[in-house]
């Protein structure tokens, strides 16, 4: 089972904040906790905005990730550090970006941990963010987390 203020709190935290736009390690536009910002989506540049909108905002975007590790892994029975690091890895990646782990994925749904967490490793995603990634795998591969 997912504690989502403990998931939450990991995500805020590994993300940062910002209350106006920033550009990511690949030159996106984002804002609030890690919020990708989408074409359709009227965030100026160099303004600021409300905590409390981007809270919002952060908000949904946690909704969505669990909600696609849900239809990804509910039957699984994963213990919750183990659920907690996809869902993180869901947040930051985007689901589309996250269903490319396949081995991972595989791996997780073989209850093989480590081998999870050493694909983890060998991804696009560990060159870009590797502090994060390392601290996640490490996670990923604790045996005795149940």
């Amino acid at each position: 089972m997912i504690n989502i203020k403990e998931v939450s709190e990991k995500i805020k935290k590994n993300e940062g904040y910002s209350n106006k736009i920033y550009y990511d390690k690949l030159g996106n536009s984002t804002i609030g906790y890690g919020h990708l910002v989408k074409k359709n989506e009227k965030f100026t540049e160099n303004k600021k905005y409300l905590k409390k909108e981007l809270n919002d905002l952060f908000k949904k975007d946690l909704s969505k990730a669990i909600k696609d590790y849900n239809e990804l892994f509910i039957k699984e029975n994963l213990p919750k550090h183990i659920s907690e690091v996809l869902v993180e890895m869901i947040f930051q990646l985007g689901s589309k970006n996250f269903l490319t782990f396949k081995k991972m994925i595989k791996a997780i749904k073989n209850k093989n941990f480590i081998s999870a967490s050493k694909e983890m490793k060998k991804s696009l995603w560990y060159k870009q963010t590797p502090i994060r990634v390392l601290k996640l795998s490490k996670i990923m591969s604790r045996e005795n987390d149940r």
